[in-house]
């Protein structure tokens, strides 16, 4: 197994950690800035495991003279004990959140009905004049935090296109929702990331593209983060001892799915892959990587 401190630019790491921002992201974020200004208001999309990495500062540049609602989505995976911190922190904070199962066609209505009282004041002031144009509103956010599902269940039909790996956006595109056109964007990393437990938690969620990554290594980082803060997870799920060491915790979880090959060799990869499936799907249980800003 790799380090994940090594440099491998090619790859998408810089010397120190993790980072991800290809050319499209780049193209991505310009093309936000020239469409801001037509929007009234920015639906700011999180994944409720990792909330607090998932806030890109570039983003917050770009949405910075708008409204902002932020939508704390994939709730369905963490414990409502978790989710109840994190809202303390944003409510604290003077941010307009309000949480959602993406898939929820409910939630989708209870978004569409809080960005319209958001604006409330707007839309009355463009009736008043006469106006009948609908207010723009710009979703954007972190790869796989899934905007493009949300905008599917605001709408109640299939609009945009969705995936469970990161990138599948990769272009602007406007849906009309009776009263209210959002403009669907890419999601987009920030130009880098200073916060490695952050970029790391990016990672687990799917946030980064696996092909950049050593996947090995980073599920030993994440082996470790669960044994720690999580414990007994891994043990229901694997029957593994997690009062080994976590590399012993990670070969235990090869030899519980014959992830071995010949020879007996342990196949960290396959493994890898597996249990950040798992994780990503909800199979390891509600997993929280952040009750608060780190």
């Amino acid at each position: 197994m790799r380090n994940n401190d090594m440099q491998i630019n090619e790859k998408g790491f810089t010397t120190g950690g993790i980072n991800w921002f290809p050319g499209h992201m780049a193209k991505a974020i310009k093309m936000m800035e020239e469409n801001i200004k037509l929007c009234d208001a920015c639906i700011y999309v999180l994944d409720a495991r990792a909330p607090f990495a998932c806030i890109n500062k570039k983003l917050n540049e770009v949405c910075k003279n708008k409204p902002i609602l932020y939508v704390i989505n994939k709730i369905d995976l963490i414990e409502q004990s978790d989710l109840q911190q994190i809202l303390n922190h944003f409510r604290t904070n003077n941010c307009k959140v309000i949480t959602t199962v993406g898939t929820s066609l409910k939630d989708g209505k209870s978004v569409y009905s809080t960005v319209i009282d958001l604006l409330s004041e707007k839309i009355a002031s463009k009736k008043a004049k006469g106006i009948t144009k609908a207010v723009r509103v710009m979703v954007c956010g972190i790869p796989n935090t899934g905007k493009s599902t949300i905008i599917n269940s605001l709408s109640g039909r299939k609009q945009a296109q969705t995936g469970d790996k990161a990138g599948v956006t990769r272009s602007k595109q406007w849906i009309k929702l009776f009263d209210i056109e959002l403009l669907d964007t890419p999601g987009t990393m920030p130009p880098a990331i200073e916060n490695q437990v952050y970029a790391r938690h990016l990672a687990y969620i799917g946030s980064i593209n696996d092909n950049i990554l050593d996947v090995e290594s980073l599920c030993l980082d994440f082996i470790t983060e669960l044994s720690k803060y999580h414990s007994g997870m891994l043990n229901k799920k694997y029957g593994v001892d997690e009062s080994l060491p976590p590399l012993e915790i990670y070969e235990g979880i090869c030899k519980a799915r014959g992830f071995l090959m010949r020879g007996g060799d342990y196949d960290y990869d396959r493994c890898a892959k597996a249990v950040f499936d798992d994780f990503r799907k909800g199979r390891l249980g509600k997993i929280c990587l952040e009750k608060s800003s780190i």
